[in-house]
């Protein structure tokens, strides 16, 4: 990936300590039942989530919160950073452990609108939620499946609740240990196509122009979205706990945002 003909836009080193800025992220918390069966809370305690020595780590633990038997914690930019298009790319070290399913992905500001804000700027009311509205997952990696990298867009035509996300999904075995040392994950987003990165090397590309229908239904990749960094527990995709390998945690060295010059 050549970078000569982008900037640098946004970017969060954590270099400070304490809470991550609450400038440039928020918190989602609750400990009602998330999407995908997920068995984790999401706090915004000092236990699941904190800054310290340069990093930003993200732990999921073995802990009752209402009828949640973990915590975690998911944070995000909504309404304080959203782009349309760039190069994106962040320094992490994965968990391992079976049941964790750290991840780093995107949803359109669009959503965090009323619909009365949302008809202002043109967005259609059957565009409005998921899967139709769109969702960038830059990576997701799941501990049964721990050399594995998990690389996917979900829109009206490819999503899983239809079982036919294999269009824009793909499962990429890594050489590298991912649980063991930082790596860097990068996707470079334009109007035509979506290209993800490992360490520098592209993983797979997918292209608007290689699906048949070019509508909105199977690329709503075209409007402001915001970032998302959470580990969930087990659910759908996170399979079984093996609850002696907890605490799961995912340590973020630094997050960068760059768009065209």
């Amino acid at each position: 990936m050549d970078l000569k003909d982008y900037k640098l836009v946004w970017e969060d080193n954590f270099d400070y300590e304490g809470q991550p800025d609450p400038t440039k992220w928020n918190f989602e918390v609750g400990n009602h039942q998330w999407p995908n069966r997920e068995l984790q809370a999401y706090t915004d305690r000092p236990a699941n989530v904190f800054v310290k020595d340069g990093k930003l780590t993200i732990r999921a633990i073995k802990e009752q919160d209402g009828e949640r038997e973990y915590t975690s914690a998911k944070i995000n930019t909504c309404g304080k950073a959203s782009w349309i298009y760039g190069y994106f790319e962040f320094s992490a070290k994965l968990p391992r452990g079976l049941g964790s399913w750290p991840a780093v992905w995107m949803m359109p500001e669009h959503n965090s609108m009323s619909e009365e804000e949302q008809e202002k700027i043109g967005i259609a009311p059957e565009n409005r939620n998921w899967p139709n509205c769109g969702e960038i997952d830059i990576i997701e990696h799941i501990g049964r499946m721990e050399n594995h990298l998990l690389f996917s867009l979900h829109c009206k035509n490819h999503n899983h609740a239809n079982k036919n996300t294999v269009s824009y999904t793909t499962t990429r075995k890594m050489e590298d240990d991912l649980c063991a040392d930082y790596h860097i994950y990068g996707m470079e987003w334009t109007e035509d196509y979506i290209e993800y990165y490992v360490d520098g090397k592209s993983c797979c590309r997918y292209s608007k122009a290689d699906d048949p229908d070019r509508s909105h239904d199977s690329w709503p990749f075209c409007k402001p979205f915001y970032l998302i960094i959470n580990i969930a527990v087990g659910g759908g995709l996170g399979g079984s706990v093996d609850d002696t390998r907890l605490p799961f945690e995912l340590s973020v060295d630094y997050v960068r945002v760059y768009q065209k010059k």
